[in-house]
């Protein structure tokens, strides 16, 4: 199975509650933190909601 790379680009500030719980459960708890996933549709899903605040790296 594929792996991605998923960055924070954006700050947690000023986020809505539910979008902090996205990036915790992604594990992302600060800037410029990269995490690397199992390419699965449970986790391009959370990604979706938090475009505009990650990258995925290939």
């Amino acid at each position: 199975m594929a792996e991605i790379k998923v960055k924070l680009v954006r700050s947690r500030i000023g986020t809505t509650p539910a979008q902090r719980r996205l990036l915790d459960s992604l594990g992302l708890k600060r800037r410029e933190m990269v995490k690397t996933f199992k390419d699965t549709p449970a986790i391009r899903g959370i990604i979706a909601k938090v475009t505009h605040m990650v990258t995925v790296i290939d």
